[in-house]
């Protein structure tokens, strides 16, 4: 009968210990959670920071192309100007 109690208390410590081994991995997880969440949160404050960025750049980019547009819209009107003096003064002739 000794034997079958001394299998039944190794069985016993075996469940103890297992469950306290569980128990700390959980308590481990749950510590090295808000450092993952952290760590996330950063990720996407500096993927917003980027987005902006890009977007500073293109707006930056666009006010340069309207820029070029007006005055290649300027050099078309005065070319057009040209262009009907010469023809107004080539017909007069």
């Amino acid at each position: 009968m000794s034997r079958p109690m001394v299998l039944v208390f190794l069985l016993l410590m075996l469940v103890v210990t297992s469950q306290f081994e569980w128990k700390q991995q959980i308590v481990d997880e749950l510590d090295t959670s808000p450092s993952i969440s952290q760590n996330q949160q950063q990720t996407s404050k500096r993927k917003e920071i980027v987005k902006e960025k890009i977007i500073l750049s293109q707006e930056k980019n666009i006010q340069k192309l309207n820029e070029l547009v007006r005055t290649l819209r300027e050099q078309l009107q005065q070319c057009l100007g040209n262009n009907d003096t010469i023809n107004g003064f080539v017909t007069v002739t």
